[in-house]
C-alpha cells in the first residue's frame, strides 16, 4: 500500500465527458427510474429520439445527482450499448468515466458507491427542498488514497465477481418463486 497516492477524483475520473450524439438521432435512453438502487447492471432501456440529456458509453458509471435518487443509491454501470455506441439519459445523471491508463472502469464504479464518496456528494447538495443537486466541483476535488492501476483492476475484478454472484442468486430466487 506504500505506492498508493492521494489524488483528487478529477485526476482519475473524467466527469461528464463530451460525446457527440446529433439531436434527432435514435439512441438507447436510460431513464432514472430504470436504475435499481445499489445495483450495477441496467436491465432496461428505450430507443428514443435524442433531444437532449447526458451522453455516455459502455463502461461509464451513471450517478444520480438529485435528491432523493442519490441518497437511494441510484448508481449503475453502463454495459448494454454496442461497441462505440453512445447512449443518453436524464440531465440528472453525473457521468463518471475512467481515465485510460490511469483508472479502471470497475474500480470507478465501486468508488462511486463508497460511503465516504457518497457522503461528500450528498453533503454538497444545494437547492430548494426536494430538488437539491450535487455540486460536482466538490466531488471532483474530493481526495482519496488511490491504488496504482494494476491494483484498481484487481479490486474491480473481485468486486465484480461478487456482484455477478449476487445477480445470479437473484435470478435463482426469482425462479424459485415462480
Amino acid at each position: 500500500m506504500n505506492d498508493w497516492k492521494w489524488v483528487k477524483l478529477s485526476e482519475i475520473i473524467d466527469f461528464n465527458p463530451k460525446e457527440r450524439l446529433p439531436k434527432g438521432s435514435i439512441a438507447k435512453k436510460i431513464a432514472m427510474e430504470k436504475i435499481e438502487p445499489f445495483t450495477r447492471d441496467i436491465s432496461e432501456f428505450e430507443r428514443l429520439e435524442f433531444k437532449g440529456g447526458t451522453k455516455f458509453r459502455n463502461g461509464d458509471t451513471l450517478i444520480a445527482r438529485i435528491t432523493p435518487s442519490l441518497e437511494n443509491g441510484k448508481t449503475a454501470k453502463v454495459n448494454l450499448l454496442d461497441e462505440d455506441e453512445i447512449g443518453f439519459g436524464s440531465t440528472e445523471f453525473i457521468i463518471a468515466r475512467a481515465k485510460k491508463g490511469i483508472s479502471d472502469e470497475n474500480f470507478v464504479y465501486y468508488l462511486m458507491l463508497d460511503p465516504k464518496v457518497r457522503e461528500v456528494a450528498i453533503k454538497s447538495m444545494i437547492g430548494t427542498s426536494g430538488r437539491q443537486r450535487v455540486q460536482l466541483d466538490v466531488v471532483q476535488n474530493y481526495e482519496i488514497l488511490c491504488p496504482p492501476l494494476e491494483e484498481q483492476i484487481q479490486i474491480g475484478r473481485i468486486l465484480s465477481v461478487i456482484d455477478d454472484k449476487i445477480e445470479n442468486n437473484k435470478k435463482i430466487n426469482h425462479h424459485l418463486v415462480l
